[in-house]
């Protein structure tokens, strides 16, 4: 472990983590309580900042905004969901400090140069992807719900007595005429659906660079990726093409994104690598393989049927190199064949009166 990698603070025991613990979860509370207070007794402009793009929308048409209360604490419920979301966002730099803070303290110096970038990134992300939202798809989203709207005419009368109107005694008007509790509840679905949507690339570049997903990995899964992300345009967005279509494209160009962004902290890691000296050939050989679309698997496969083979052509060499020795070994059982046929070789007893196998009489013998 270098020294950079190195806790700066101390070990502490499980009691001064739980009571680190306890006074960070306080301030949060405390914090978002502040937030709730001061957004609930400026609720009206926040409503009306939000009822923006319905006026807008109703504007073009000639009809005046308006939103009813349905039931009678509707109003109020209403405020306080406006004070609960607001009161977050206006406590969520304190309660995520106060997280960091707690957290920092267990990480090496490494991982916190890692980890604090994406943490600077995400409520970023979150901002356009509301922006997004709030400037972009809800008007259009709006325009197409409202131009379902209809004119009623009234049948005209003549002379005392009502006449039809092309046929009819006249047509019933539709007009907008929406809940508060159910347009603050469609916008802020919007918004936080876009806003979570837009962390996809912040979430995928740090598993990247954890290596718990790898560009190639991601290539591969790209057809699973687009009927996820289909699915979660039919569940988060209202049931009209115009949102889902718009809710796709701009997901799927954030996966596009993502995938991008992993290619470029794999290149810097093996940059890193090869400069330490820790870059080894079978990782170079591992994304051969990748890009030429063969798993480690076939490889090892066709290694060993190349060992095999490089096998086999010794064999025949040595086969080749031996086989000299084997042609002077055939020709001397072939003499051996031929001295048979020789006299005395047919017989038991050669011409001298001895058997095959016995020894020259001595001197001794042949004086007895």
């Amino acid at each position: 472990m270098t020294q950079s990698d190195e806790l700066d603070d101390g070990a502490m025991p499980l009691i001064e983590h739980l009571a680190e613990l306890r006074t960070r979860l306080i301030r949060s509370v405390l914090a978002f309580i502040v937030g709730m207070v001061i957004c609930f007794t400026v609720w009206n402009p926040i409503f009306n900042f939000l009822t923006q793009p319905i006026c807008g929308q109703l504007a073009e048409r000639g009809q005046d905004c308006g939103l009813i209360l349905i039931k009678l604490q509707e109003g109020f419920f209403v405020a306080i969901q406006i004070s609960l979301v607001g009161g977050f966002i206006l406590s969520f730099p304190f309660i995520g400090t106060q997280l960091w803070r707690f957290v920092a303290p267990g990480l090496y110096k490494n991982e916190r140069n890692a980890f604090l970038p994406f943490l600077l990134a995400s409520p970023i992300m979150f901002f356009l992807g509301a922006a997004f939202a709030f400037y972009v798809v809800i008007p259009l989203a709006f325009d197409f719900f409202l131009g379902f709207q209809q004119v009623g005419m009234a049948p005209v009368p003549v002379d005392g007595e009502v006449t039809a109107v092309d046929g009819t005694l006249g047509t019933a008007g539709i007009t907008f005429q929406g809940s508060v509790a159910e347009y603050l509840a469609l916008t802020l679905k919007f918004i936080v659906a876009f806003g979570l949507c837009f962390q996809l690339p912040v979430l995928l570049t740090l598993m990247g660079k954890a290596g718990l997903v790898s560009s190639e990995g991601l290539g591969n899964v790209r057809k699973y990726a687009v009927v996820a992300i289909l699915v979660l345009a039919a569940v988060v967005t209202p049931p009209d093409v115009i949102t889902q279509v718009i809710l796709f494209v701009v997901v799927y160009g954030l996966y596009e994104i993502s995938i991008h962004l992993v290619r470029r902290v794999e290149r810097k890691r093996e940059a890193d690598l090869r400069a330490q000296g820790l870059w080894f050939e079978d990782e170079e050989d591992e994304d051969t393989d990748a890009a030429a679309g063969t798993t480690p698997e076939a490889s090892w496969a066709d290694e060993e049927i190349a060992d095999a083979e490089r096998r086999k052509a010794a064999m025949q060499d040595e086969d080749e190199e031996y086989d000299p020795i084997f042609a002077e070994f055939d020709e001397d059982e072939e003499d051996a064949e031929d001295l048979e046929g020789l006299p005395g070789r047919d017989d038991p007893d050669d011409a001298s009166g001895r058997k095959p196998g016995t020894s020259k009489p001595d001197a001794d013998d042949k004086k007895d």
